[in-house]
């Protein structure tokens, strides 16, 4: 039964990484606004000009960082899980937003992009709420989220995905007086600052709801 357990988290995780990867991609194509940690790790790309998926690399370990910190104690297999999930989806995010732009979502109407952007943002939720309720590797930006939430806010999808933002914000800020320049930024970041938590929170009873949370905190 474990084994069968295992194995159906490891699917889940596999399709989750995917989904999170092409979703994010998406979103940066539609030039409309990303998610918000997305939105940050390209104004910071542009900041210290180096591609977007060695940026989210870097970004990733020093999340990594913060998170044992929070925890109060190494984690060994938390800070591994982390380091893990950043190496493949800091590049699979590169990669799908030059598939989507190569397929022209950049060119599509400003109707057709504010649904993608939907589409796309909705996507991550979904995507985050899987592989947090999974809990086998995890993004350590995403990982704070589930650490604030579980270890400090009781529970509260949506007040531990805002007070997780607070990161991202500031790179943004910071950013922008670095060059004077936003990018990803728009519609789509106010729409995912005001609902990812809660669409989270909803996708955690309606979205695979066999899969449940693995909590060890």
């Amino acid at each position: 039964m474990h084994t069968n357990d295992m194995k159906q988290r490891l699917g889940f995780l596999v399709f989750s990484i995917i989904l999170n990867s092409a979703a994010n991609g998406l979103t940066i194509s539609t030039n409309l606004g990303s998610a918000v940690w997305t939105a940050s790790s390209v104004n910071l790309a542009d900041w210290i000009h180096i591609s977007l998926g060695t940026t989210m690399f870097i970004y990733g370990i020093v999340v990594t960082l913060m998170n044992q910190i929070l925890i109060g104690s190494f984690d060994r297999r938390r800070f591994i899980s982390n380091l893990l999930y950043i190496i493949p989806f800091s590049y699979l995010v590169d990669w799908t937003h030059l598939f989507w732009n190569w397929i022209g979502v950049p060119g599509y109407s400003l109707g057709w992009r504010i649904v993608i952007d939907l589409v796309g943002l909705t996507g991550i939720a979904f995507a985050v709420s899987i592989y947090q309720r999974c809990n086998i590797l995890m993004h350590p930006n995403d990982d704070l989220s589930y650490i604030l939430r579980f270890k400090y806010l009781h529970g509260s999808a949506a007040l531990a995905q805002w007070v997780s933002y607070t990161p991202p914000i500031l790179i943004m800020v910071m950013s922008y007086f670095a060059t004077g320049q936003l990018h990803a930024i728009g519609f789509g970041t106010v729409w995912a600052l005001l609902t990812q938590g809660i669409v989270m929170g909803w996708a955690d009873n309606h979205v695979f709801p066999r899969l449940k949370h693995h909590v060890d905190l």
